[in-house]
């Protein structure tokens, strides 16, 4: 009876927000899992498939500052990882015409096919979420965007 309580007092959390801090921890933990596995006969990261969806969608150069920008994980060392697209010939890289301190990036055909091919494959990832309605996923987007404002 005793291990019971022990057992019990290990599953209580402080509060709904220590709660809600350990599932997004170990929701993340399988969403990346989820994700890896979508990805895994790439070679790709899910950052470097990040990248290389910003170059297909802008059909324009782009500098290694704009795809930082525009990255999901703002912590990441953009340039070490384009270095890796380009060593994959995914992505290449030119000075920039516009400013001399730049780095212009585009994605390759080799990338835009890989893109293509995974874009083939993208209900898997929508998939990850099948259980939320539409309207329950924009709640969560809202929540999710809310938990990491800096307001």
């Amino acid at each position: 009876m005793c291990i019971e309580k022990d057992i019990h007092q290990i599953r209580k959390f402080r509060n709904e927000y220590h709660k809600a801090i350990v599932n997004l921890l170990f929701t993340n933990n399988w969403i990346e899992e989820s994700i890896k596995q979508y990805l895994d006969n790439s070679g790709l990261t899910l950052q470097q498939y990040n990248i290389l969806r910003i170059l297909n969608g802008a059909n324009v150069p782009v500098s290694t500052l704009t795809i930082r920008e525009r990255m999901l994980d703002k912590m990441s060392d953009t340039s070490r990882i384009v270095d890796r697209l380009v060593l994959k010939q995914l992505a290449k890289k030119t000075g920039s015409k516009n400013d001399k301190r730049l780095v212009d990036v585009v994605i390759t055909p080799k990338g835009k096919a890989l893109v293509a091919k995974l874009d083939k494959r993208a209900d898997e990832l929508d998939g990850i979420a099948k259980n939320l309605s539409m309207e329950e996923a924009k709640l969560f987007n809202t929540l999710l965007d809310k938990i990491r404002s800096t307001d």
